[in-house]
């Protein structure tokens, strides 16, 4: 029977020691690499199988010979105590990643959530108003009552001292802070922040306790009857106001105030009259061919005298202001909204053309509703569109009184 070695290892032959492992006794052994890296291994035998633990670097600046023998014969009372060393040490390894995890769980404030979610999505946004809405309404509302606190603790209580201060006043602003801070939670939770139902959720939770949308007030845009369209743009004409240039060609394309206040001049193709808006910038997220009558063309030549890169520009250089047509409407007397002339548009369309629905609601970029035909539907009408537009043009242009009961039907365009 071999002679069990017991401390068969010397400080100088751990120095001088040749690549392989050199036994020390007790199951403690001295790897050495070819690379001469010296590494400490307890061997031991639990359960029939044998199992190597790692003590750590040996040599110089490492594990010393004696302190190894004294961590090897620690790992030996508990092998006899029946613990496994490698399994210990993996729970332990565990239980601290765990509680790592939770001291970072702790410390995510609903804030950080919500900057990381926006900074994460913002570029998949359509437009600069969106982002800085999501920022704004967020740190009006939401961060004073629950920014700094853990998101993991956010409750309905929270969410409530939020909404239920302008859930009534400020309806349309109080949805989106709502569904912005549901958002937010939503990413936590899937980020592994927080466990849970979110207590922002609408249906079943909030909804049984706030009043519905449709109980609050928001109202149409109010809009100019058509009749008085005419009459409008006439008055329209006499103002020398880049506003009022603006406005013009608004009504004309029936396009919306953000898609021209945006527009640019690398979008317009004056020669052939068209103005083509990126799908970047248009609600429906797809590509928009404007076709530019006469007078709207006109419109943007006078424009282009002030040599910026938007179509219409502000006093100070940059593009004009997104009140400055509001503002000229209040001059004017009336409360109309400049959006309610793409509805004075859509009833002219209705009631005094021929043209097709489907003509009519492309002119204004609404998706088409019915899956099946969009589908199918490849081309974006332009040229019935483009004598659409010329019909308008011509009708904002008109000396018909308001009262007129004059209808102008083009017989050429009955088909679709």
């Amino acid at each position: 029977m071999p002679k069990k070695l017991s401390n068969a290892l010397t400080p100088l032959a751990v120095k001088n020691a040749k690549p392989g492992r050199h036994a020390d006794g007790g199951g403690l052994h001295l790897l050495v690499k070819e690379s001469g890296a010296r590494s400490w291994v307890y061997r031991f035998m639990l359960n029939g199988k044998s199992r190597d633990v790692g003590l750590g670097p040996a040599g110089t600046g490492g594990i010393s010979l004696s302190h190894a023998r004294d961590a090897r014969d620690a790992l030996r009372l508990k092998v006899k105590a029946g613990i496994d060393p490698i399994e210990e040490r993996q729970r332990e390894a565990n239980e601290a990643l765990a509680a790592s995890q939770a001291a970072q769980v702790a410390g995510m404030t609903f804030r950080a959530v919500a900057e990381a979610h926006i900074a994460a999505n913002e570029g998949s946004w359509r437009n600069d108003k969106h982002r800085q809405q999501w920022r704004n309404t967020l740190a009006t509302y939401a961060y004073p009552v629950m920014g700094d606190l853990p998101v993991a603790d956010i409750g309905t209580a929270h969410v409530l001292k939020i909404l239920e201060p302008i859930w009534q006043d400020k309806p349309e602003t109080a949805s989106r802070v709502r569904g912005r801070i549901e958002i937010v939670l939503d990413a936590a939770k899937a980020r592994g922040y927080r466990v849970g139902e979110n207590p922002a959720r609408w249906r079943g939770h909030i909804g049984q306790i706030l009043p519905a949308r449709a109980r609050l007030t928001r109202g149409h845009h109010k809009a100019l009857p058509y009749g008085e369209i005419p009459g409008f743009v006439e008055s329209l004409r006499k103002r020398a106001a880049m506003a009022a240039s603006a406005l013009e060609f608004v009504i004309l394309t029936a396009t919306r105030t953000s898609e021209v206040l945006s527009g640019t001049w690398a979008e317009v193709d004056l020669e052939r009259g068209v103005w083509t808006i990126p799908a970047a910038r248009m609600k429906a997220g797809k590509e928009h061919r404007v076709p530019l009558t006469s007078r709207a063309t006109d419109i943007l030549k006078e424009s282009k005298l002030a040599e910026s890169e938007w179509l219409f520009t502000g006093d100070r250089g940059g593009k004009l202001s997104g009140m400055a047509m509001n503002m000229l409407l209040r001059r004017m007397g009336t409360d109309v909204t400049v959006h309610g002339f793409r509805s004075g548009f859509r009833d002219w369309a209705a009631e005094s053309t021929a043209y097709s629905h489907e003509v009519c609601e492309m002119a204004l970029a609404h998706v088409i509703g019915n899956k099946a035909e969009a589908a199918y539907r490849r081309g974006d009408l332009f040229e019935k569109r483009r004598r659409l537009m010329t019909d308008w043009a011509a009708y904002c242009a008109s000396p018909l009184r308001a009262d007129s009961n004059v209808i102008a039907i083009r017989s050429a365009d009955l088909t679709p």
